[in-house]
């Protein structure tokens, strides 16, 4: 696929966490790295100077802008360290392993010791983190050790061990953080209670933790034992503020591929997340174009086999939000909790920005693609015969009943037409009657175009519920154009679509295309109507005394009011005073009026 050029994909790219990576002219991967706002992070290295002359040759390299999409800051932070151990690309200082980042171990042995790594053994325990921090892991450490009792010695605790008295309670015991299960005096099933409740803390389940503190709290206060409820009270803020784990790494999940798929019409685009050893190693976005209006499901099976061919992937395990026929001997996951459905996820949210980003770049490079693909859309989502390229939109506004108006905008392939907007002051109906208003109105819209033989509508939407959308109908019966133009009604307030003779409504994605331009039409329409509206009775407001004074026209009472304020300050104004503000002529008409009408 051509990708545009690199200030349009500037320019698209999501204002979100996530690692960036650039790549020169012959596609190599020359930088990887990470920002709490993309969009925000990449520009400025085009938009400012740069001091070092390493990062003015980077620049200049760049040619393509890739990035992975992520929750958080911290989770940018530990990518970026897994793919830069990867990829080692030229201008980035080179991680090396004893910069990893630390973990907490649970050791896999006879009463489980608990410590912080930064190496990651196979079978060496259950691993928890990493941590961009070795202070949290400290807290957390000091946290855990300060609730439950576990001992820190390396003894050998196997059974026999113990049976054989091979060891002696140490210093811990007398100092009260052990509870001595060398010589039997804690037994393995209170011991691994413990571990269970650490394992609980550690995955950000905290409730149980939280509760047995705020409990603990209580007894050291009701003893006045002041001091010590104020240290459970501190780690108790700890905990309540400490984020769980990353969705980034996880050592469970290993030589993995993620798949996730999303589309519209004309194009399906897949994601590829490729995990080793449990971190992100490789995130790709293939785009398909559809030929046969081909399913999610056709289109993911294919990018499976292109992308684990073109990558030379030996994963025996893949992760897809649904089933999938796929090689023999390759194992299918379909992830509904925990750290495999946030990798999922993951996957999917790259997905739609990578689709979110083609569609905004489409509409700056090929504006009639981008056009085509929203009137496509739109003719599958409101179920119509025709793509919408005329859509006109009615509204009726009457503010304590006075001066009912109605307007009528207009939308020409997705955009607004204001040349051919229309207000409509209400003649037929007396009072606030919005259904009457609307069959008025879209009476005599159409009744002018069809007889001035202008184009209709391949929509009409409605603002209102049912009694708005029936109304409308009874005008269009009346021109015998039912059938002939779509029409359906919006509802504010769940964003409800009438179709005639339909009792059920249809709901739109809140994030589809449709429903936006839908709602743009209705917040159009009911801003044009109130602006009329405000008119009609700013007008009115004017319809005063003067008004009725031969020669003295609009314009003139305006600039009257403005200079004296008010009617009755002008009756009373002295000629030269008048004359000041609206010329001699027009001073002695006004002047003349009231002073006859004094006489």
């Amino acid at each position: 696929m051509d990708f545009p050029p690199l200030e349009i994909q500037l320019k698209t790219l999501p204002n979100s966490p996530g690692v960036y990576q650039y790549f020169d002219k012959d596609e190599t991967l020359i930088y990887i790295g990470k920002a709490k706002n993309l969009k925000k992070r990449v520009s400025s290295y085009f938009t400012k100077t740069h001091d070092s002359g390493k990062t003015s040759v980077l620049v200049k390299k760049i040619a393509q802008v890739k990035h992975i999409v992520v929750a958080t800051e911290t989770d940018a932070l530990l990518l970026e360290n897994n793919l830069i151990k990867k990829y080692q690309p030229r201008y980035n200082v080179l991680l090396k392993d004893d910069k990893s980042y630390p973990w907490i171990c649970i050791k896999n042995e006879r009463f489980p010791r608990v410590f912080s790594t930064r190496r990651v053994f196979k079978n060496g325990g259950e691993y928890f983190g990493p941590y961009t921090s070795m202070k949290t892991v400290s807290t957390l450490l000091e946290l855990i050790r300060g609730v439950y009792t576990l001992r820190t010695c390396n003894y050998d605790l196997r059974e026999e061990n113990i049976t054989k008295r091979k060891y002696k309670v140490c210093l811990e015991y007398h100092l009260g953080n052990c509870k001595g299960p060398c010589e039997e005096l804690q037994t393995e099933g209170f011991y691994n209670e413990d571990i269970k409740a650490i394992k609980e803390i550690l995955k950000g389940n905290f409730k149980d933790s939280l509760h047995q503190f705020r409990r603990q709290m209580k007894v050291f206060a009701e003893n006045m034992q002041f001091e010590e409820a104020q240290k459970i009270k501190e780690k108790i803020e700890v905990l309540e503020n400490y984020q769980a784990k990353s969705t980034i790494v996880n050592p469970k999940i290993s030589n993995v591929d993620v798949f996730s798929v999303v589309s519209d019409e004309s194009y399906g685009y897949v994601n590829f997340l490729q995990l080793s050893y449990g971190s992100i190693i490789r995130s790709h976005t293939l785009e398909i174009k559809k030929k046969l209006e081909e399913t999610d499901k056709e289109l993911l099976e294919l990018a499976i086999t292109e992308i684990r061919q073109r990558f030379h992937s030996n994963s025996k395990e893949i992760y897809v939000p649904f089933t999938v026929n796929t090689e023999a001997g390759i194992k299918v996951t379909m992830p509904k909790l925990g750290d495999k459905k946030h990798i999922l996820d993951l996957s999917l949210r790259n997905a739609k920005y990578y689709r979110m980003e083609r569609f905004k770049q489409i509409k700056i490079v090929d504006p009639d693609r981008h056009v085509n693909r929203i009137m496509a859309q739109m003719k599958v989502d409101l179920r119509l015969s025709e793509e919408p390229r005329h859509i006109e939109c009615f509204d009726n506004s009457n503010i304590q009943g006075t001066n009912p108006v109605a307007a009528c905008v207009v939308f020409k392939n997705g955009k607004p037409s204001k040349k051919d907007y229309r207000h409509f002051n209400i003649k037929t109906v007396v009072g606030p009657d919005d259904f009457a208003s609307m069959e008025e109105v879209v009476y005599r819209r159409y009744k002018r175009l069809l007889d001035e033989e202008q184009p209709l509508p391949q929509l009409i939407i409605i603002d209102g519920g049912k009694g708005q959308l029936s109304s409308a109908l009874k005008s269009l019966d009346a021109l015998n154009l039912r059938g002939k133009i779509a029409i359906i009604g919006i509802a504010k307030r769940l964003e409800e679509l009438f179709y005639p003779n339909d009792p059920i409504p249809l709901y739109l994605d809140k994030k589809s295309e449709t429903l936006k331009i839908i709602q743009q039409l209705r917040n159009e329409a009911h801003r044009f109507g109130i602006e009329h509206h405000r008119n009609r009775r700013s007008k009115s407001a004017l319809n005063t005394e003067l008004e009725t004074i031969p020669g003295i026209g609009e314009k003139t009472i305006i600039d009257l009011l403005k200079h004296f304020k008010s009617v009755k300050r002008v009756s009373h104004a002295k000629l030269d005073e008048l004359e000041d503000v609206v010329g001699n002529s027009r001073a002695e008409k006004i002047y003349s009026y009231y002073h006859k009408k004094e006489d």
